[in-house]
């Protein structure tokens, strides 16, 4: 995130969409020495990238329906192996075939891996469950793979400073709300700060959308008919890793049939489920229940192990032939769009489909097209050179890495604000210094303070009330942090409130950092609260029981009860009303 930068009148190229194929494309055309630009509606990686399953694809899943998209992961599972070590965790793969996989399937799977050029070594079901104790007993074959666990966050995170070093800029909560023609050529884009309700005009040599499922509205805005197919693919965050490989089941893909370890926790996925807005959908109990259900199949004790949350990204699929209701058909492969070609536009591409694994082939294929159409000859360096940062910085849970080592040299208060995954006051003040202005969602994203078993129960009120104190000493408005909504998508956001009226009053007071840190913990709980209802039962209840006794019963806070709607889903769940629901009987 950048924190204050004036957007240019003009740049050679504005790319829309903040995901990692978006900064893979301002990266690649940087290093070709071309000026660039990247807006996003929200903040930088919360789209599709941020909200899969944390697998670096070897392409053994694809290798029986879509072998396309199989080579080109194994190819560039290398590649980002090479340029981003520090985001990847080889964890390695494991393909297994249980009883209710095929025979079929599990006896062409090493033969269909070769023929996509994937390392694929059957092993013993004996050394599997001597590495791996927890999974189903069984199992009756079992093939290694090169699959992996990536961090997108830090992987975008270093995309984008090795743009920034080159003079390109990415800029997120800029939402594009109109865009200009000239005939045949896009002559301006007038792009809205959602925080403050500003609109900046921009003219552009060439417009590129890497807005993923969204793609089809940017193509509206510049008059073109651009058809996705958004799928939603639900997950569940597990609180400890069962497993220290990436276990698929050895079929054809479908629910429940993945699980990867992922930091300190493990992610079961995913379902396919299309939906009609990529803005609107929720998550249903069956579908937990369903992935509950299939994950058994790989790991029996799952029904008694604690799910943290629940969560859903949209897949930004995109087929020219009528796909009906099934994206499990549609090919995982990516198509660049030249509108050119397609529809009398002369300086816009899109870039759709795809995988995070290929974002760096989606990109430099999209930046090559951009170069010929605008006439650089440059050719693409992103599959040669390390990424900034890697090598350098390791997380805490890394082993060899103390706490004392990184904060201890920073003087100061050192209290631990997060103690779930470690997030300490300088961590936080660092963060906030670095990407104001910010709300506590973005600061998660950075830190992963409230991503731990109790979900921001412990560490939100502490965390609000140091960004409240970091509002009133630059006298921001409260909109600037993420505490009023964004507009609704195309239309022009309205002015914020200046931080006085918001409260009340003409000036800051101590009065208004308690209001602000209310708002910052409402905003924030809420947000955690819609992952957390859709699994709450057993120790995760209890865990939203004391939750909601430190804000509603002790700080007077309704962080959870008004939070659960938000156009996708009710209330029902609520805490509070499952207890007093329990209470009548």
């Amino acid at each position: 995130m950048i924190a204050e930068y004036s957007l240019p009148a003009q740049v050679d190229v504005l790319i829309v969409g903040g995901g990692a194929t978006g900064a893979g494309i301002l990266r690649d055309l940087s290093r070709r020495g071309l000026h660039c630009l990247l807006v996003d509606k929200g903040d930088l990686g919360t789209g599709t990238s941020g909200r899969y399953h944390g697998l670096l694809h070897s392409g053994a899943r694809y290798v029986a329906k879509d072998p396309l998209a199989a080579r080109e992961c194994i190819v560039e599972n290398r590649v980002v192996r090479r340029i981003a070590p520090a985001c990847v965790e080889d964890t390695g793969g494991l393909f297994v075939a249980t009883p209710d996989d095929p025979d079929d399937y599990v006896t062409e799977f090493p033969d269909r891996c070769a023929a996509a050029g994937i390392p694929c070594e059957e092993v013993s079901v004996a050394d599997v469950f001597r590495r791996e104790p927890a999974l189903n007993r069984s199992i009756r074959r079992a093939f290694r793979v090169p699959d992996a666990s990536l961090e997108p966050w830090q992987l975008i995170e270093a995309n984008l400073r090795d743009a920034e070093n080159r003079d390109s800029r990415a800029l997120p909560y800029r939402q594009v709300v109109e865009i200009e023609r000239n005939g045949a050529f896009i002559s301006s884009v007038s792009v809205a700060d959602v925080r403050s309700g500003t609109i900046d005009r921009i003219a552009p040599r060439f417009v590129v959308s890497a807005a993923g499922a969204w793609a089809g509205r940017i193509a509206a805005l510049a008059g073109v008919r651009l058809d996705m197919a958004p799928g939603k693919g639900t997950m569940l965050v597990y609180n400890q890793r069962m497993t220290d490989t990436v276990v698929n089941r050895c079929h054809v893909p479908g629910d429940g049939d993945i699980m990867v370890p992922v930091h300190t926790v493990a992610i079961l996925g995913t379902t396919e489920i299309s939906v009609p807005d990529p803005d609107i959908y929720d998550i249903e109990r069956h579908e937990v229940a369903q992935l509950v259900a299939e994950g058994e199949k790989l790991f029996p004790d799952l029904r008694n192990l604690r799910i943290l949350r629940a969560y859903a990204g949209v897949r930004p699929l995109y087929s020219e032939e009528p796909s009906g209701s099934d994206g499990r058909e549609i090919s995982r492969a990516h198509v660049v769009l030249d509108h050119e070609r397609r529809d009398g536009v002369t300086n816009f591409v899109s870039i759709v489909g795809g995988k995070l694994t290929t974002y760096r082939l989606m990109a430099q294929q999209t930046s090559d097209l951009v170069c010929q159409k605008i006439g650089v000859d440059a050719p693409s360096t992103t599959a040669a050179e390390v990424l900034p940062g890697q090598g350098s910085e390791r997380a805490y849970y890394w082993l060899g890495d103390r706490l004392s080592q990184h904060e201890a040299t920073g003087g100061g208060d050192a209290a631990l604000i997060c103690e779930c995954e470690f997030v300490t006051r300088p961590a936080l003040d660092r963060f906030l210094a670095e990407n104001w202005p910010c709300s506590l969602d973005d600061v998660r994203r950075g830190t992963r303070l409230g991503m731990g078993p109790c979900q921001g129960a412990f560490c939100t009120f502490r965390a609000a009330g140091i960004v409240a104190e970091a509002i009133a000493r630059r006298s921001l408005p409260a909109a600037e942090v993420g505490f009023v909504e964004p507009p609704p998508p195309a239309e022009p956001p309205p002015p914020a409130e200046p931080l006085g009226a918001i409260v009340g009053r003409d000036e800051p007071t101590r009065g208004d950092d308690a209001e602000l840190a209310e708002r910052a913990m409402v905003a924030f709980l809420r947000e955690r609260y819609k992952g957390t209802r859709p699994v709450a039962w057993g120790r995760q209840l209890q865990e939203l029981w004391v939750a909601t006794g430190i804000y509603w019963g002790t700080l007077g806070v309704d962080a959870f009860e008004g939070g659960a709607d938000n156009g996708q889903g009710t209330a029902e769940a609520s805490p509070r009303r499952v207890g007093g629901a329990r209470a009548a009987r």
